[in-house]
C-alpha cells in the first residue's frame, strides 16, 4: 500500500508530504480529536520515547490519508488560494461549452448511423482581383442521358439513411468502429479513375457513377431521414489529371428552375493552388445546363451537367454549390472573438440551448458595457439569426460581415454598441450544417416552418430562439429581426416582410428599411425584388410569428447563390467578400434608420407612397379599370399588388418530426370492426330476443329479404322470428310496439306534455318492423309513410311537431339497403316517453 500511495504522489519525501499535503490537513480535523488520538498515541509509547511517537505520528498520518483517499469524491476539489481544506464542487462537464483558448474545440456530434473520416477539412478565404462574369449559354450544350449503374461504374458509394428512419442518438465520430472504404481502389498509377469523398462536415455526395472514361454521373443525398431537398453539393475529388476535360453530371435534383440555367457555375477549390499560390474557391465550368432528366415515383427529376479542367496531376480538388462554412469554421472564429482582450469586453458568448443531436447552439449578446442601469434599461434590442437552412451557406458569410464590423473600434461600430443591445444566433441548425443536409434539421422537418411549435425536445433551437426573443421583449423594444438565408432561383439580395394593415399610422414603415438598404448597397441590394406578403403556407417563418410577437420591422434577407444584375458588379457572382459586405451595410442601414434627423425617414416614405401609386395605377390598367372621379384610387390591397414570395414550398416538410409520425399514424389510425359469424350473430339474437320478449312477424315474406329484426339491424330493435315450424307465432309488430311503450314509464319530474299521442297500427304491414325511433306531437291523421331499412335521425327535441314523410338515406358501404316498405300508421293517445340524458361531448385532441 506504501509503494501504491508512492505512485500517485504520496509520501516521496515523507516529512514534507506529511505537513503540506492538502487532501488531510490539520484544519480539517478538529482539535479535540487530533488531542485525543495524540494522547493514545502518548499511551501506547509510555510518554518516553519520542522516536516510536514520530513513527506512530507517521503511521496514524499515512491512514488517514487513505481512508481520505478511498472516500473522496471526485466532484469536490480543494482551492489552495482559498485557504486549506475549503472544497469547491466542481463543474458539470459539457454544461457551458464555449470555446476557449485553454481547450480544444468541441467536437461535432454526428447520427450514429454516418461514418465520418478523421481527415479535418479547412480551406483558406481568397478574393479573387477581378469579377467572375456569368456563363454565357450558347444554346449548344449537350444534355447527356442518364445511364446509371446498369451500364457504368460505382466509384463511390455510401450508405444512406434506411427509409422511414428517424434520428435516435448521435456521437462524436459517428458510427462505431471503423469506417468502410466507399471508394474503388486504384489498379496502379496509370488508373485515371477520380477518387470522390464526401464524409466530412458539410459533405453530402452519396454515390459516383463512371460512365466514360472521363465522364461521371453524382447522386446527391437527400436531407436525413426525408426522401426531397436536394440543392446543396459538396465533395471532394482525388487523383486528377491536368488538361483532361471532365465532365459531372448531378442527376437527382428537385427543383424545376434554378440560377444554373441563369449563368451561374459551380465553386471549384485546388488544394495544391491554396498551399503553393494562395488561391482558395473560384469559379469554373462549361457547357452548363440544367433540365429535367427522369421522373421517380411521380417526382420529376432535374439534372445539372457541367465540365471542368484540373489545374495540376494528382491533386485534391473540391466542388460546392456555394462557399462552405461549417460547425468547425464557426467555431474558431468565435474562439478567436472570445480569446481577444478587447473585444471579448462588449461580445459576451453563452450556450443558448444544444441541438437534437447535442451541438452547441451559441448565442452572442453584443453592447458596450454601461454603468448606469437606466441608459442600460434605454437600449433597444436587434435581434439576427442565420443558418436555419444548413445549405444555405451565404447566410453565415453576411453574418461574419456583420459580426466583423459590430466588434471592430470603428466609431460607427461604437456608436452602435451604445445605442442597442444585439441578440445573435450564428447558426440555428449546427446539426444540419455538420451532416450536409440543405432545408431540415435532424427531426426530418423544415426549421423556418415550425416556429409556432410546443416540441421543446424535437425542435429545441427554435424553441429556445423564440422563448429568448420573448423575454428579450419582456424587458424592452425589439426595433428589427432579421433572418438570414440563400435563395436558389433570383439573382440580387432582397428580403421579404410583412404588411402592417391594423396600425395606419404605421403604414408603409415596414418597407423603409429595405428600401434604405437599396440606397447604401445599390449594386447588390434590389428593392423592387422585396416582397411584404403575409401568406397562410408561411405562417410558421420566423418573419412571421416575431411580427405577431410584437416586432413590426421583421424581415427574412434572401441572398442569391449567384451574383449581381445591378450597378457596376451586373452579371458576376458575388464572392464572400462581396456578402460580408452586407453586413456592414446593415449597420449603416440601421444608423440611417434610427437618425434623429427624419429627413431621409421621410424621403423614403414620400418615395414608397409614390411607387405605390405607380403600382396601382398599373394594376388598374392591367384589370381595365380607370381612377376614381373624385381622385381616390380604389380600394386595392397592397396584397393583391403583388406577388406571392417565391420561396421554397416546404410544405411537405411542415408537421410532426420523423421521429413522431409513426406514433401519430397508431395513434390515429381507426380500428376496423370486426365482423361476427353467423353463429355469433344467431346467439346475440337469441340474447336480445329473451331479454325483449319482442318477435317481428312476417306475414307475407318477400322471397330472399332479410329480416328486419335482425340484429345487424342498427335501426330496430332485435325482435325474434315471425314464426317457426312448429305453428307458433309470436305477437304482432304493433302489439310488441305498444307493450314496449307501456313499459316505459314516464319520469316523475317530468311534466306531461300537451296533445300527447301514442301510435297505433291502423292497417295491415307487410313484413314491416317497429321503430322505437318514435315520432311524438300533437294528433295527426292517418298518414303512409316509406319505412326505411336504415339508421333515419330521431327528433332532437321530443314533444314538437315534426313532419312525417318519406326519408332518403345515403347507401352505405357496409350494409346493403332494401326498397322501402310502405306503412301506414295512425296516432292514439299514449304518455310520451322519457327524455333521454343529454349525451356528453366527446374531448377533443389537442391540436
Amino acid at each position: 500500500m506504501h509503494h501504491h500511495l508512492q505512485y500517485y504522489g504520496y509520501f516521496r519525501d515523507e516529512e514534507k508530504t506529511a505537513e503540506s499535503s492538502s487532501l488531510v490537513s490539520r484544519e480539517r480535523r478538529s482539535k479535540s480529536s487530533y488531542s485525543l488520538l495524540e494522547q493514545e498515541t502518548l499511551q501506547e509509547s509510555g510518554g518516553l520515547d519520542l522516536n516510536s511517537l514520530q513513527d506512530n505520528r507517521k503511521k496514524l498520518i499515512c491512514s488517514l490519508m487513505l481512508e481520505a483517499a478511498l472516500f473522496k469524491s471526485k466532484q469536490l476539489l480543494f482551492n489552495h488560494l482559498e485557504g486549506p481544506g475549503v472544497p469547491r464542487l466542481r463543474e458539470p462537464r459539457g454544461l457551458f461549452a464555449v470555446p476557449t483558448s485553454r481547450g480544444p474545440l468541441q467536437a461535432p456530434r454526428w447520427p450514429v448511423e454516418c461514418e465520418v473520416i478523421k481527415e479535418q477539412i479547412q480551406h483558406i478565404e481568397w478574393v479573387p482581383s477581378e469579377p467572375e462574369p456569368f456563363y454565357q449559354p450558347t444554346g449548344n450544350e449537350p444534355a447527356p442521358l442518364i445511364v446509371g449503374e446498369e451500364k457504368g461504374t460505382v466509384v463511390y458509394h455510401i450508405k444512406p439513411a434506411a427509409k422511414g428512419s428517424y434520428f435516435t442518438c448521435s456521437r462524436v465520430g459517428g458510427v462505431r468502429g471503423p469506417i468502410t472504404s466507399s471508394a474503388i481502389s486504384l489498379e496502379g498509377p496509370e488508373d485515371t479513375t477520380l477518387l470522390f469523398e464526401s464524409r466530412f462536415e458539410s459533405g453530402n455526395l452519396q454515390k459516383a457513377v463512371r460512365v466514360g472514361p472521363y465522364e461521371y454521373e453524382l447522386t446527391l443525398r437527400m436531407d436525413l431521414y426525408t426522401n426531397k431537398h436536394t440543392q446543396w453539393f459538396y465533395f471532394q475529388v482525388r487523383n486528377t489529371r491536368k488538361g483532361i476535360t471532365y465532365r459531372f453530371s448531378i442527376v437527382n435534383l428537385m427543383k424545376p428552375k434554378s440560377l444554373y440555367s441563369m449563368g451561374m457555375k459551380p465553386l471549384l477549390y485546388s488544394q495544391r493552388d491554396a498551399q503553393t499560390h494562395g488561391v482558395g474557391w473560384r469559379r469554373e465550368g462549361g457547357n452548363i445546363r440544367y433540365y429535367q432528366c427522369s421522373s421517380e415515383e411521380g417526382q420529376a427529376m432535374y439534372c445539372l451537367t457541367w465540365t471542368a479542367c484540373f489545374p495540376h496531376d494528382h491533386d485534391t480538388c473540391y466542388f460546392a454549390h456555394f462557399y462552405p462554412y461549417t460547425f468547425s469554421d464557426l467555431q474558431r472564429y468565435l474562439l478567436a472573438v472570445v480569446s481577444d482582450p478587447v473585444r471579448s469586453q462588449y461580445c459576451k458568448l453563452r450556450v443558448l440551448c444544444s441541438s437534437l443531436a447535442g451541438n452547441t447552439v451559441y448565442l452572442l449578446t453584443i453592447t458596450s458595457p454601461s454603468q448606469n442601469p437606466t441608459a442600460t434599461a434605454a437600449k433597444k434590442a436587434v435581434v439576427l439569426s442565420a443558418r436555419v437552412h444548413p445549405g444555405e451557406t451565404n447566410g453565415s458569410w453576411v453574418m461574419r460581415g456583420f459580426l466583423d464590423f459590430i466588434l471592430s473600434d470603428s466609431p460607427d461600430a461604437q456608436l452602435l454598441r451604445e445605442l442597442f443591445i444585439f441578440k445573435v444566433v450564428p447558426m440555428l441548425n449546427p446539426d444540419g450544417v455538420i451532416v450536409g443536409n440543405y432545408r431540415c434539421s435532424l427531426a426530418g422537418r423544415d426549421l423556418n416552418r415550425n416556429y409556432q411549435t410546443i416540441l421543446k425536445e424535437s425542435f429545441p433551437c427554435i424553441w429556445h430562439t423564440r422563448s429568448m426573443i420573448q423575454r428579450v421583449l419582456e424587458e424592452r423594444e425589439v426595433l428589427l429581426y432579421c433572418d438570414f438565408h440563400g435563395h436558389s432561383r433570383k439573382n440580387n439580395v432582397f428580403m421579404y416582410g410583412c404588411n402592417n394593415k391594423s396600425t395606419p399610422a404605421q403604414w408603409l414603415h415596414e418597407r423603409i428599411f429595405p428600401l434604405m438598404l437599396s440606397k447604401n448597397a445599390p449594386d447588390k441590394f434590389s428593392f423592387h425584388s422585396c416582397k411584404f406578403k403575409v401568406q397562410k403556407s408561411k405562417e410558421g417563418t420566423g418573419r412571421i410569428v416575431m411580427w405577431r410577437m410584437g416586432i413590426p420591422n421583421s424581415y427574412t434577407m434572401e441572398s442569391t447563390f449567384s451574383g449581381s444584375t445591378l450597378g457596376r458588379k451586373s452579371d458576376s457572382h458575388f464572392t464572400s467578400e462581396d456578402l460580408k459586405s452586407l453586413g456592414y451595410h446593415i449597420c449603416d442601414t440601421l444608423l440611417d434608420f434610427c437618425d434623429p434627423d427624419r429627413t431621409k425617414f421621410l424621403q423614403c416614405l414620400s418615395e414608397l407612397q409614390e411607387l405605390l401609386q405607380h403600382q396601382i395605377h398599373r394594376k388598374l390598367k392591367d384589370l381595365g379599370r380607370g381612377q376614381d372621379s373624385d381622385g381616390a384610387w380604389s380600394d386595392i390591397s397592397l396584397s393583391d399588388i403583388e406577388t406571392s414570395t417565391s420561396g421554397s414550398n416546404s410544405s411537405q416538410s411542415d408537421g410532426l418530426p420523423a421521429h413522431l409520425l409513426s406514433m401519430a399514424e397508431k395513434f390515429h389510425q381507426k380500428k376496423k370492426k370486426r365482423l361476427r359469424t353467423r353463429k355469433e350473430r344467431n346467439e346475440l339474437r337469441q340474447k336480445y330476443t329473451s331479454s325483449q320478449g319482442l318477435t317481428c312477424q312476417d306475414k307475407t315474406p318477400v322471397a330472399g329479404e332479410r329480416r328486419l329484426g335482425s340484429p345487424t339491424c342498427r335501426t330496430h330493435q332485435p325482435v325474434s322470428a315471425a314464426e317457426d315450424s312448429s305453428g307458433k307465432q309470436g305477437r304482432t309488430p304493433e302489439a310488441g310496439l305498444i307493450s314496449d311503450l307501456q313499459r316505459r314509464e314516464p319520469n316523475a319530474c317530468q311534466e306531461k306534455l300537451p296533445g300527447s299521442s301514442t301510435l297505433a297500427h291502423s292497417a295491415s304491414t307487410v313484413g314491416a318492423s317497429p321503430c322505437r325511433s318514435v315520432w311524438w306531437g300533437p294528433k295527426q291523421p292517418t298518414v303512409t309513410l316509406l319505412l326505411s331499412r336504415n339508421l333515419f335521425p330521431r327528433p332532437q327535441v321530443p314533444g314538437q311537431s315534426v313532419p312525417v314523410g318519406p326519408h332518403k338515406l345515403k347507401r352505405s358501404q357496409s350494409q346493403h339497403l332494401l326498397p322501402p316498405r310502405r306503412v301506414t300508421w295512425s296516432l292514439l293517445d299514449l304518455q310520451p316517453p322519457c327524455m333521454e340524458p343529454e349525451r356528453r361531448k366527446r374531448p377533443s385532441w389537442p391540436q
